[in-house]
């Protein structure tokens, strides 16, 4: 399944081992980029989420897929760290974490892709099928299950993967977290339903998307368009060069020590790029100057000055009303005592 090609390092290193001499170890570059991805992952999208649910209307369908978008980055991101620490020295978490931590890499991947395409999909039908009969009730309804689809599909498709690794030994006494089997046949269809085949609905949609908006007269209504379209360019271009090598990796191996060097630093480097997309987002959602604006006032806590202000002046407002109404009673109480 696709988790052969995700340990792929581990496969090969054993196989050149006895064979070629290895002087430079990229698999320390990669867990210490890890953890740094990790890092910024982890702010990016943490505050991503925030300006979401502080200042923006999650009935918004646009919004709603970012917000699953960013939690689909964060499950991703929990994992980097259990990779940086099996690169640089050596899978320390036992069986059970192995698998779940598999099945949180690939649920964050595939919901990533559904989730895109779902958002392409939308764009697409709004952009060119305008006039397609529909009403903001009901194409909410479609982004919400639109996006409760993509987390089923992707935890069903990842339990294959989690199944099929297991925690190992090997002769050297270091402890891997990889596949028990080599399913090829598996890797092509999962590769090809929730990669390629999105790509290609991706492509299609945003072909006649780009038609439309380029013959529109008004364009400044389609700002969306062009966000949504840098974020779904972002995710094939870092994931796209990963994926089209682990499937000319599962074709072709190379026999020669340099051509088995030259697979395995590209694999790295591809892997690295992969990895860094979980980070990526939160950066092309600063295209929106609306957003720059909301994660401005967040910074600046401005939403909480506002209620304390707003309820400072409720409580200057009850004040006020409460010694008019008592300078009032005492004024009926004195004509009372007059008369």
């Amino acid at each position: 399944s696709l988790n052969s090609g995700f340990f792929m390092n581990e496969k090969h290193s054993d196989h050149v081992e006895y064979l070629c001499d290895h002087n430079f170890n990229f698999a320390t570059i990669s867990g210490a980029f890890f953890i740094l991805v990790f890092i910024f992952s982890i702010a990016g999208n943490g505050l991503l989420l925030c300006v979401l649910v502080v200042y923006e209307s999650l009935k918004n369908v646009t919004n709603l897929f970012v917000l699953n978008l960013a939690c689909s980055d964060l499950i991703f991101t929990v994992t980097l760290p259990f990779w940086a620490t099996n690169f640089l020295h050596h899978w320390v978490f036992g069986d059970f974490c192995c698998k779940f931590m598999i099945a949180a890499y690939f649920v964050g991947l595939y919901s990533s892709v559904i989730l895109l395409t779902a958002m392409t999909v939308d764009r697409f039908i709004t952009v060119v099928l305008h006039n397609w009969p529909s009403n903001c009730v009901r194409r909410q309804r479609c982004a919400v299950g639109a996006c409760a689809a993509a987390w089923v599909i992707s935890i069903g498709a990842s339990l294959s993967d989690a199944i099929n690794v297991k925690a190992e030994t090997n002769w050297d006494n270091l402890t891997t977290c990889g596949p028990s089997s080599d399913d090829k046949l598996g890797y092509y269809l999962q590769v090809s339903l929730l990669f390629f085949l999105p790509f290609v609905i991706i492509v299609f949609c945003y072909s006649a998307i780009l038609k439309t908006v380029l013959q529109s007269a008004n364009r400044k209504r389609h700002r969306t368009v062009v966000v949504v379209l840098c974020i779904v360019a972002a995710f094939f271009i870092c994931w796209g060069p990963y994926n089209i090598l682990l499937l000319i990796e599962t074709l072709y191996t190379p026999e020669s020590c340099d051509g088995q060097r030259r697979l395995i630093i590209a694999y790295y480097i591809c892997q690295i790029l992969a990895f860094s997309h979980c980070c990526m987002n939160p950066l092309l959602y600063l295209l929106s100057q609306k957003l720059r604006t909301h994660l401005l006032h967040l910074l600046r806590c401005e939403k909480l000055r506002m209620k304390k202000r707003e309820k400072g002046i409720t409580q200057d407002t009850s004040f006020f009303q409460n010694a008019m109404s008592m300078r009032q009673n005492s004024a009926v109480m004195l004509e009372l005592q007059a008369k």
